[in-house]
C-alpha cells in the first residue's frame, strides 16, 4: 500500500531544476546561518556582552522557540504570497537583522531580542524553500533535492566556524555577522522568479490530513530534541570521558561530515524507491537510537560507532521526511510542511533545554540513554502516523471524505478533463511514491 499519491500541481514547473535547488539550499543557510553564528562566536560574546553557557542555551532555545511559532504561518505567507516574495523578504531580513547585531548589540538583551527577531526568517525561508522544490523540481530529482537543502543545515555550522579564526580572531566578532548580512543580500539574484504558484488557502485546507501531520510532528519534536543533544553536549560530553578537547571536536566535526554526506545519500536513494519513505524514516530513528545508547559507555570505539549511527542515521531524517510530506501534499506542500517543521523546531528548542537539566542531575550517561528511549519512541509515532495517512487516503479514495473544493469553474464542454482531475485527487490514480 502508498503512503502518498503522485499528483503534482498542473502549474509545476521543471525548467533550470540545478539553480533552484542551489537557490533552496542557500536560502536555507543564510536562515539558520544567525543561531550558528551565535554558537560559534559564543566565546568572543560571552567575553563582551557577559553571559554564560547558560546564557548562550538560552538564546539557542529562544531561537528554534520562535522558530516553531512562526512555522506554520511562515506556510500559510508562502502558500497565499508565493515563495520567490517570502524567500527574499526572509534574505533581507537576515541581513537586516545581522547588521543590528553588529551595530547595536551591545548588552545580552539586545542580543536576545534580535535573534527572536532573526528566528522568523528561518521558517520563512524554509517554507519557501520547500515550495520552490516541490513546484520547480521533477518529482523523480525531488529525494535528492530535499537531501541537498537538509545538508545547508550541517553546512551553516562549517561556516559559523570558519567565521572564528577568518574573522573573529582578527577584525573582530562584529565582522562576522556583517559578513553573514552581505552573504544574505548576495543571495538575492539566486532566487527564482516566479517559483511555483501561490495556493488558494481553502484548496490547500481540504487538502491536509492534520491529525497525521500533528502526529509526525511531535515524533520530529522527540527526533530533533534528541539529535540536538549530539551537538550539544557531545563535546562536553566525551572530555568528561577523559576525551581530550581537541579530540573530542575532531569526532564532532566527524559526526557533522557524516550526516552532512547522510542527508545527501538519503535523499538519492528515496528517488529510487516507489514508497516506503516513512517506514525508512522510522528505521533511521531506530538505528540513531542504538547510536545515542552506545554514546553512555566510556569505550572509544563505542564513542566513534555511537557518532557516525547517531549523525549518519539519527539525525539524516529531515529532508525525507519533508519530502514525504510534500509528495502526499502537492497542492499546498508549504502548509503541510510547515504543521511537521513545527515539531522539528520545537524539538530544537526544548531538547537541549531537557537534556541538558537531566545531565547536570544525573549525568551523561543517563542524559544518552533517556535521548534514545525518546528517539526510540519518535520511530513508533512516524509509524503511527504514517497509518493515519494511509487510513486518510483510503477514506478519501471511498469517498467517504468530500475532495478538496475547487473554487474556479471549468467550461462546460471541458467537464470530462475536470472529473479526471478530481478522481486523481481522490484516489483514482493511486502511484506508490512514498
Amino acid at each position: 500500500m502508498a503512503d502518498l499519491t503522485d499528483d503534482t500541481p498542473r502549474a509545476a514547473t521543471f525548467d533550470r531544476p540545478i539553480r533552484t535547488v542551489l537557490a533552496a539550499t542557500v536560502i536555507t543557510v543564510a536562515g539558520v546561518l544567525p543561531v550558528f553564528l551565535i554558537g560559534g562566536l559564543a566565546v568572543q560574546l560571552g567575553a563582551e556582552l557577559d553571559f554564560s553557557p547558560a546564557g548562550l542555551g538560552l538564546a539557542v532555545a529562544v531561537y528554534f522557540g520562535v522558530s516553531a511559532l512562526a512555522s506554520v504561518p511562515s506556510g500559510a505567507l508562502v502558500e497565499r504570497y508565493g515563495p520567490t516574495m517570502v524567500a527574499r523578504a526572509s534574505l533581507l531580513l537576515v541581513a537586516a537583522t545581522m547588521l543590528a547585531v553588529a551595530a547595536v548589540a551591545r548588552s545580552y538583551p539586545v542580543l536576545l531580542v534580535l535573534l527572536a527577531v532573526v528566528a522568523l526568517a528561518n521558517p520563512l525561508g524554509q517554507m519557501a524553500s520547500n515550495a520552490t522544490l516541490a513546484h520547480r523540481v521533477p518529482p523523480g530529482r525531488q529525494g535528492l533535492s530535499f537531501g541537498v537543502k537538509q545538508a545547508a543545515i550541517p553546512a551553516g555550522t562549517l561556516l559559523a566556524g570558519a567565521a572564528v579564526p577568518a574573522l573573529a580572531l582578527t577584525v573582530g566578532w562584529r565582522w562576522a555577522f556583517v559578513a553573514a548580512a552581505v552573504l544574505a543580500l548576495a543571495i538575492l539574484p539566486v532566487v527564482p522568479a516566479r517559483a511555483g504558484r501561490a495556493a488558494d488557502p481553502a484548496r490547500g485546507r481540504g487538502g491536509r490530513a492534520n491529525g497525521p501531520l500533528v502526529v509526525l510532528g511531535v515524533a520530529g519534536t522527540l527526533a530533533a530534541g534528541s539529535a540536538n543533544a549530539l551537538g550539544t553536549f557531545l563535546v562536553d560530553s566525551a572530555a568528561a570521558r577523559g576525551l581530550s578537547p581537541a579530540l573530542a571536536g575532531l569526532v564532532l566535526t566527524l559526526g557533522g561530515a557524516v550526516c552532512l554526506l547522510s542527508r545527501v545519500l538519503m535523499g538519492a536513494l528515496a528517488d529510487r524507491r516507489s514508497g516506503g519513505h516513512l517506514n525508512t524514516v522510522a528505521a533511521m530513528l531506530v538505528v540513531g537510537a542504538g547510536g545515542l545508547a552506545l554514546l553512555h559507555l566510556a569505550a572509544p570505539l563505542a564513542l566513534v560507532a555511537g557518532v557516525v549511527l547517531a549523525f549518519g542515521l539519527g539525525w539524516a531524517w529531515p529532508g525525507l521526511l519533508n519530502f514525504a510530506v510534500v509528495r502526499l501534499h502537492p497542492q499546498a506542500p508549504t502548509t503541510a510542511t510547515s504543521i511537521t517543521q513545527t515539531g522539528v523546531y520545537a524539538g530544537g528548542c526544548l531538547g537541549p533545554l531537557g537534556l541538558g537539566t537531566l545531565a547536570e542531575h544525573l549525568g551523561y550517561p543517563t542524559m544518552w540513554l533517556v535521548a534514545a528511549a525518546a528517539m526510540l519512541l519518535a520511530a513508533a509515532l512516524m509509524l503511527a502516523g504514517r497509518r493515519m495517512l494511509l487510513a486518510s487516503l483510503r477514506r478519501r479514495a471511498d469517498g467517504t471524505v468530500p475532495p478538496p473544493a475547487r473554487p474556479v469553474r471549468v467550461p462546460r464542454q471541458r467537464r470530462p478533463a475536470r472529473i479526471r482531475a478530481e478522481q486523481r485527487e481522490t484516489g483514482g490514480t493511486r502511484s506508490a511514491v512514498a
